[in-house]
């Protein structure tokens, strides 16, 4: 009775969090003429309610895809219809057709703002059985495990301030993991398919599922349980699609159109700043101006493939869930770093999977959270939401820090680098690895927080409009870089004696 009573508090305290962010401001409020996200999610509704579903997608005088058009799979249009519904119960106004452009007030924004904490049923109830069926630890630490998640702040800023619905797909995703994870692979299966009709870039996660399922089925015999397996999970998947689609199957040019909305290539490498590999090179070297568009596709799209193919390999040769869970991290932030068209709020993406490290490795989960979050400030100060994030952003590390006793719990076994540190063991007998990236910890914690301040409180020069933007995107950036390189040094060294508990059934 007392875990269930904590794991009770620890969700409330979750709701409490997003509930309290979501009273401030939002993206694009009171900004004509495109306003924000909000409005994009609000024109949704208004379109998928008032159109009929072949033209939700196609540019008519009804549907100006140039304002908010539909950019996301079938499921996203669905939820939005769904909440449509709703809204027009209510005030028929919020979504009339051409009329409703850039509404706002009190009682929608109430509204909206709901239709998110109701959408983390998706997600709230994923988190809870994954930390109390998946995680190691004692029952307190399976519910610590579980608060420090929920109170995230990058998905609460975003979704609960920004607003978006990355609780949906993200919940989803995580719903797959705990499919594979409890060994029930169709229903991983199914879950993971749903998340990727309801964002395209749920794509970030696809080859660790694919890898870790290929090479369980490889492990019982690809001619005989495997087999089955096989087959058994690629109808699963082939059904979800066509059933999430079955309104665009029926004509190919539906089809078609559905795919260039959500792969819109024309849009270029990148667009605002972002903390990834693409991004910080332009700095030095106007990659736009000296590379044809489709040169950068090319590029983006073989570095994202080098990058990810040491994890997917492992993990196809070892298909247990702990490499499962590092590859997530390691494919999930490799597309970050170097795939085409990134936005910042994408860094939720691998944000996800790294929460699911959190009770094993304490001290660079906390670190990379923090670092995610702090990559998306220009976004947050843009949307008037510096209060939250700091306030939110501190909760998280005090909370994390003492619950976790992630300080504490920093020596190379913890770290998972003893292999890597036998490298430098001769020539450096002396070296002490887990207290340097204790001491890397507090520097970049303090330069964050440095930059954060400037950030706010100083105007940039004049000739340098964008260089606190681009300071903080650089800042961040190098820090992803030093993670990619340490989980993948994690999962691809990682000792035969330790690992995963729960081995393949």
């Amino acid at each position: 009775m007392e875990n269930w009573s904590l794991v009770s508090l620890s969700v409330l305290l979750g709701l409490v969090m997003r509930w309290t962010v979501s009273l401030n401001s939002y993206s694009g409020a009171t900004k004509p003429p495109m306003f924000g996200d909000y409005e994009a999610q609000r024109h949704w509704q208004e379109v998928t309610y008032n159109l009929p579903i072949q033209q939700w997608y196609f540019n008519t005088s009804d549907n100006d895809l140039n304002y908010w058009g539909l950019d996301y799979p079938p499921l996203t249009a669905y939820h939005s219809l769904l909440c449509a519904h709703v809204a027009q119960l209510i005030n028929p106004e919020w979504i009339e057709l051409h009329k409703s452009r850039g509404y706002e007030s009190p009682a929608h924004k109430l509204f909206m703002r709901a239709t998110v904490i109701i959408a983390d049923i998706v997600y709230i109830p994923a988190v809870v059985l994954y930390c109390l069926y998946l995680s190691d630890g004692s029952s307190r630490r399976k519910v610590a495990t579980m608060l420090c998640i929920l109170l995230y702040p990058g998905l609460i800023l975003i979704d609960n301030g920004h607003f978006q619905y990355n609780n949906v797909s993200l919940g989803l995703a995580l719903w797959g993991v705990l499919g594979l994870g409890l060994g029930w692979d169709l229903l991983g299966s199914l879950a993971f398919t749903l998340a990727l009709n309801y964002k395209q870039m749920e794509l970030y996660h696809s080859l660790p599922f694919f890898c870790y399922l290929l090479g369980k089925c490889a492990r019982q015999g690809l001619t005989g349980k495997g087999l089955i397996l096989l087959v058994k999970i690629a109808a699963t998947v082939v059904v979800s699609f066509a059933v999430c689609w079955l309104p665009f199957l029926s004509d190919s040019q539906q089809s078609l159109q559905v795919l260039r909305r959500l792969f819109p290539v024309g849009r270029g490498l990148f667009e605002d700043k972002v903390a990834n590999t693409w991004c910080s090179m332009n700095v030095l070297v106007k990659i736009k101006t000296h590379l044809s568009a489709e040169t950068q596709l090319y590029l983006s799209l073989v570095a994202t493939l080098l990058a990810v193919l040491p994890s997917s390999v492992k993990l196809l040769m070892k298909p247990t869930f702990w490499q499962f869970k590092l590859a997530l991290v390691n494919s999930s932030l490799a597309f970050f770093l170097l795939s085409f068209q990134v936005h910042e709020k994408s860094i939720l993406l691998a944000a996800l999977p790294v929460c699911l490290l959190i009770n094993e490795l304490p001290l660079m989960s906390i670190w990379f959270l923090l670092v995610s979050t702090f990559s998306m400030l220009p976004l947050l100060l843009k949307d008037g939401l510096l209060l939250p994030y700091v306030i939110t952003s501190l909760a998280f590390l005090f909370t994390s820090m003492y619950l976790l006793s992630a300080l504490e719990r920093t020596t190379v076994d913890i770290l998972r680098i003893e292999p890597y540190s036998r490298l430098f063991r001769p020539c450096f007998p002396r070296l002490n690895l887990p207290l340097i990236v204790k001491w890397n910890f507090a520097f970049f914690i303090l330069t964050m927080a440095g930059l954060s301040f400037t950030s706010m409180a100083l105007d940039p020069p004049a000739k340098l409009p964008d260089l606190f933007p681009v300071l903080v995107s650089l800042c961040a950036y190098f820090q992803f870089l030093g993670c990619l390189v340490y989980f993948n040094i994690v999962q691809l060294m990682e000792p035969s004696n330790k690992g995963d508990q729960k081995k393949i059934n």
